[in-house]
């Protein structure tokens, strides 16, 4: 199963689950107990911050897939061929030693989405998800912003 199709069957479940916990919330409400009432509010709220969180995401992996089909489409992705070990995971010192090239290219053009698509990869390869996801979002608003 491809990785949209994973996605999308996890964002159904999410709602369905969602609208479940929803609808006990209203029956809660609906009993006019005042504390089922604050509870039946507060299982409100749980499905609501959690569809804007699932939908932030939803969001974020379109704008990096955009990113990296314009990326790829003016010849300027970065070409995974990084020597791996045999459970698949990338060598560190290559994984390095890509980085340094990178963050160089990114304080030569601190502007430019492209330099920090590449620095964003160049974390993921690391494996330093969280600076590889902000790398990512400087990215997004810098290209946003041209």
């Amino acid at each position: 199963m491809t990785a949209k199709r994973v996605v999308v069957v996890i964002a159904v479940v999410f709602v369905a689950y969602a609208v479940l916990l929803g609808w006990r919330g209203v029956l809660l409400i609906g009993t006019g107990d005042p504390i089922a009432v604050g509870l039946g509010i507060a299982v409100l709220v749980i499905p609501l911050v959690g569809l804007y969180l699932v939908w932030r995401e939803l969001q974020f992996g379109r704008r990096t897939e955009a990113l990296a089909q314009e990326l790829d489409l003016e010849g300027g992705l970065p070409v995974d061929d990084l020597p791996r070990r045999p459970s698949g995971r990338i060598e560190r010192s290559a994984a390095d030693a890509a980085f340094a090239q990178y963050q160089s290219e990114v304080e030569a053009a601190p502007a430019d989405w492209r330099t920090w698509f590449r620095l964003s990869t160049a974390y993921d390869a690391a494996g330093d998800r969280r600076r590889a996801r902000a790398a990512m979002r400087t990215a997004i608003a810098h290209y946003d912003h041209t």
